[in-house]
C-alpha cells in the first residue's frame, strides 16, 4: 500500500526543508548561547564550564534554560555593545576628520590662489563645483 508521502512527494521535500531550517536556527541559538556566555566578565570560570556542560549533556534544554533565565541580560549586553562599537567609531571618524574643514574655507582659498594667477577661472569653478556637492 502506498503511504502519503508517496502520493505528495513535495510534502517530504516540505519537511526536509522545516526540519533543515529548524536545525540552522538551533545551531544558530547554541552559538549565539556560547558568544553570550564567553562575552561576560560577570560570571566566574567555573559557572562558564557549568554552563558549558549543561548546555553540551543536555543540549536543548541547556539552551532553553540559558535563553529564559539570561535572555534580558543578553539583550542588554548586545545593546550595550552595539552602544559602544558605534561611540569609537564615531571617535575614529572624528579623529581623523580635520576638526576646522569647511567647504567655505576651501572657496575662499581657491579665489586667493584664483587671484593671484595660481588657477585659472576653469580651475576655480572646479573647485566650487567639488566644495559645493
Amino acid at each position: 500500500m502506498f503511504s502519503a508521502a508517496d502520493n505528495y512527494p513535495l510534502v517530504d521535500l516540505f519537511w526536509t526543508f522545516v526540519w533543515f531550517f529548524a536545525l540552522v536556527i538551533y545551531f544558530w541559538l547554541i552559538i549565539t548561547v556560547f558568544a553570550d556566555l564567553f562575552r561576560r566578565h560577570d560570571v566566574s570560570g567555573w559557572a562558564k564550564a557549568g554552563w558549558v556542560v549543561f548546555v553540551l549533556v543536555l543540549p536543548l534544554i541547556g539552551t532553553l534554560t540559558y535563553l529564559v533565565t539570561q535572555g534580558r541580560a543578553m539583550a542588554d549586553r548586545d545593546t550595550r555593545q552595539a552602544r559602544e562599537v558605534k561611540q569609537q567609531t564615531d571617535e575614529y571618524i572624528r579623529s581623523v576628520v580635520s576638526p576646522g574643514y569647511r567647504g567655505v574655507d576651501e572657496i575662499a582659498r581657491g579665489k586667493q590662489l584664483l587671484d593671484e594667477g595660481a588657477i585659472s577661472q576653469e580651475e576655480f569653478e572646479q573647485l566650487k563645483r567639488r566644495v559645493l556637492v
